[in-house]
């Protein structure tokens, strides 16, 4: 038995191993254009409008005229990152700085997946998950903010104030990770979070113009394309309604009337989202060694299905903390990452593979987004469910001393 199951691992380590290397070699020749991935160039985003931030940030201001940057201050880390690689232009240096993220993570859930009461299924999860949102992943700075909320994750409960410490600085550079909070029970894990963020956000405000106008930036943006609201005005514009698709705030919006209604509508749903993970966080009895990672799943998937702009690179943040919920062989969140991944293939295929239908509301392009934003939604109800069960509803066992006193009783009774 044990010669069986020594053979059985390394088998499947290097497996893991070999497609982890080939997927991430395809991503790599997509980007570098070596092949040419069907749909719109995905990496103009790196070599216009990333080129473009790092020329300017680079006299040590922000681009205060450009209502595209709608990012906190330490984003400019990342857009500036490719100067690290000297020796490659500007778009193949962020690249290679793409991959070595995802190598990170990789090499992150391989570790903690050695550990005693964990598992390799969050390398799985990661492994499968990043080439089926496509070169997309490496054409964006998510991944690079993935790594950081990943490892402030798996740090969790055992060393809280490197959790948050990596929090606290993973919020200045995508506001989403303060989301990995919400499941911390140690008040030091907050404490070096809010200490992180608000040091990080003083020295930017101090040594660079401009550091928090994305704010205003982010306050005028409509309803995103892909969005779950969009699916009103994707269906609606088969019945007579003359509002436009435009390239508006960095994305491709819907313009035109009741667009703001539809806005509204979403903010109203994450508000009720957030609303509903105050209320477990306060209800919450049990918190497991897999709770930190799971609140952080959930809250994940609820804030992005229901916010007005679902960028495909939104995708990377759950299928990096799914990956992470699956490293603890407790998690009873997989049914949940499994709807993750497969809305992970559908998003390939609405962007970038066939996004003209998407942008032109036709019937294939409808049904991309019915799927891709069902399966999103009902993972999060789901996962959210399960979450409640699990700390909440679920009652905790009973301990053999527990149970021996309430049959005295019954028996007294």
């Amino acid at each position: 038995m044990t010669g069986a199951r020594s053979t059985r691992f390394p088998f499947a380590m290097t497996a893991l191993l070999l497609i982890w290397g080939l997927t991430r070699l395809a991503l790599l020749l997509f980007v570098a254009k070596v092949y040419v991935f069907p749909g719109p160039d995905v990496t103009s985003d790196v070599s216009v409008i990333y080129h473009g931030w790092y020329e300017v940030l680079q006299d040590g201001r922000f681009p205060l005229h450009d209502v595209t940057w709608q990012y906190p201050p330490a984003a400019s880390l990342a857009i500036l990152s490719p100067a690290l690689l000297p020796f490659l232009d500007y778009a193949h240096a962020f690249f290679v700085l793409a991959f070595v993220a995802d190598l990170v993570v990789f090499g992150l859930l391989l570790y903690a997946g050695s550990r005693s009461g964990k598992s390799v299924r969050g390398a799985w999860v990661w492994m499968i998950g990043v080439p089926l949102l496509g070169p997309t992943v490496y054409a964006r700075y998510d991944v690079m903010v993935t790594a950081v909320a990943v490892a402030a994750l798996l740090a969790g409960s055992r060393h809280p104030r490197v959790m948050g410490f990596l929090t606290g600085f993973g919020a200045m550079v995508k506001v989403w990770p303060v989301l990995l909070l919400l499941g911390a029970v140690r008040k030091r894990a907050w404490a070096w979070a809010a200490g992180t963020a608000t040091g990080v956000a003083a020295v930017f405000f101090a040594t660079m113009p401009g550091a928090f106008a994305f704010l205003t930036f982010q306050r005028d943006r409509g309803t995103e394309v892909e969005s779950l609201g969009s699916l009103v005005f994707h269906v609606a514009r088969h019945h007579g309604w003359n509002g436009r698709v435009l390239l508006n705030y960095g994305s491709v919006e819907f313009v035109g009337p009741y667009v703001d209604v539809v806005s509204t509508a979403a903010l109203v749903l994450t508000g009720l989202a957030f609303g509903w993970l105050i209320l477990w966080r306060l209800c919450a009895k049990r918190f497991l060694s897999h709770t930190l990672a799971d609140a952080a799943f959930v809250a994940v998937l609820m804030f992005t299905a229901t916010s007005r702009v679902i960028s495909p690179q939104y995708l990377v943040w759950i299928v990096g903390i799914a990956a992470v919920c699956l490293c603890f062989r407790a998690s009873r969140m997989v049914l949940p990452v499994f709807l993750a991944l497969v809305a992970c293939f559908v998003t390939v295929l609405e962007f970038p593979t066939w996004f003209g239908d998407v942008v032109g509301s036709t019937d294939l392009g409808i049904t991309l987004l019915v799927l891709r934003n069902g399966l999103l939604v009902a993972a999060a109800v789901l996962a959210g469910r399960e979450l409640w069960r699990s700390t909440v509803s679920r009652p905790a066992p009973e301990l053999p001393a527990q149970a021996a006193r309430a049959k005295e009783a019954l028996a007294s009774s």
